[in-house]
């Protein structure tokens, strides 16, 4: 698929998603939830000032911050208009939302202390553009705390890259490609950006921290 097919794609996925996002009725789209404390865990290890969430969604790492740390500045972006309508209805005092593609962020250079992305990034058809402009927007010793899927297995990740993704894409999925540790490795290193740490944790799940040194 082009690019822009996936990304429609993504679209109609997450506008279907939106007004149920963050109910009981979420679905698999609970499962993201449990990035949550692992990410506020993360942001606990350093001060930061201005914050911008990747693939922001409705908000609800946002909403967590926001009453966790309400004198930071945020910046939410998603590519979904109708993701960010329902986020913006929580009218959160100090939060900008910003309806913008996360592979070229619309925001100047050295703009954020921290970028969070969770479960976004396998939706990215040029994941090298993201990190490029994460490169550009990050300040200088700041981070990336990066949330998604992974599996330790190549043979596993070759099977949801290739016959997994594409059967997902046949029920209006938007999802790209899983990444291991050395696609990470290299997509940073094209950026010029240091990967800090890379764990897998609990069920699928990346986590992994890359610094603008």
């Amino acid at each position: 698929m082009t690019t822009k097919e996936y990304k429609a794609l993504s679209v109609k996925e997450f506008t279907k998603a939106a007004e149920i996002y963050e109910s009981e009725h979420a679905g698999v789209y609970n499962l993201c939830k449990k990035d949550y404390p692992d990410v506020l865990a993360e942001l606990e290890k350093e001060p930061f000032t201005d914050l911008l969430d990747c693939g922001c969604g409705t908000g609800p790492m946002l909403t967590l911050l926001h009453e966790k740390y309400p004198e930071k500045r945020y910046t939410g972006i998603d590519l979904t208009p109708k993701m960010i309508e329902v986020a913006q209805r929580k009218q959160m005092e100090g939060v900008t939302l910003v309806i913008g593609d996360c592979e070229n962020l619309p925001f100047p250079e050295n703009s954020f202390d921290v970028i969070i992305c969770c479960e976004s990034f396998h939706h990215y058809p040029n994941p090298q553009d993201f990190f490029n402009s994460v490169a550009r927007v990050l300040r200088p010793n700041g981070r990336l705390i990066l949330r998604d899927m992974t599996m330790n297995s190549g043979a596993i990740r070759w099977f949801c890259n290739h016959i997994e993704m594409p059967l997902a894409h046949l029920i209006g999925k938007g999802d790209v490609r899983v990444y291991g540790r050395e696609d990470i490795r290299q997509l940073c290193g094209k950026a010029g950006l240091h990967m800090e740490s890379f764990e897998k944790r609990g069920f699928c799940r990346l986590h992994c921290v890359v610094r603008k040194v």
